[in-house]
């Protein structure tokens, strides 16, 4: 595949190889913000937190596209981002610009935080104590599925190493949040090794959760 470059198509950036493009549009997320949705989404349940008398913070470790935040921030999730790929970083930056255009988006993306870094070093000089870390390490896609659509292998090609995944999970253990909520495939290993307190599944994918007391 060709390197990727960032480009404007006239409603906003897009990353392309010339071939296949890719660009972020939080408008399209719309239907599943909807409160009778949203309470239903695997991650939402994952993240919620009881008994807590302030607005949760969740760090998204691996911000890549900015769904995931946008359902944790639209779940009442105060959201710190860090994606360390510039190109990424380029396009989620727009896509919040432009959602902050739009009241419906607005309300949520006021409550998501973007920082360009290694999310891994971020951990490490931590000034706070997150409620939730979430690692999204955005595993290959099956050969014969469908699920994934082909506008994606680009991001595919910018993801994290597995094995830089595991020391990021590493990091996160460390930093000791309330949870740790990992996306894997439906009969994925655990990542590391390490088994969960738990974990919530769907048809294709489930989120292993590490909780700290």
């Amino acid at each position: 595949m060709a390197d990727s470059y960032v480009d404007s198509n006239g409603d906003g950036l897009e990353l392309t190889d010339g071939t296949l493009s890719l660009r972020v549009d939080f408008m399209e997320m719309l239907p599943r913000l909807r409160q009778d949705r949203l309470s239903r989404e695997l991650l939402v349940r994952a993240a919620k937190i009881k008994n807590l008398d302030r607005r949760p913070i969740a760090i998204d470790a691996t911000a890549g596209l900015g769904e995931d935040s946008l359902l944790l921030a639209a779940a009442g999730f105060r959201v710190h981002m860090y994606e360390k790929d510039a190109r990424v970083y380029a396009l989620l930056e727009d896509a919040m610009s432009r959602a902050l255009d739009n009241p419906e988006l607005a309300v949520y993306v006021e409550r998501m935080v973007l920082e360009k870094a290694d999310s891994r070093n971020v951990l490490e000089t931590l000034a706070f104590t997150p409620d939730i870390i979430y690692l999204d390490p955005m595993f290959p896609a099956r050969k014969k599925s469908a699920a994934v659509k082909k506008k994606f292998q680009l991001l595919h090609e910018l993801a994290l190493k597995n094995e830089d995944t595991i020391d990021l999970l590493s990091t996160a253990i460390d930093v000791r949040p309330r949870k740790i909520i990992i996306k894997r495939p439906l009969k994925g290993p655990y990542l590391g090794d390490i088994k969960p307190s738990f974990s919530i599944a769907g048809k294709a994918i489930r989120y292993d959760c590490l909780v700290f007391a």
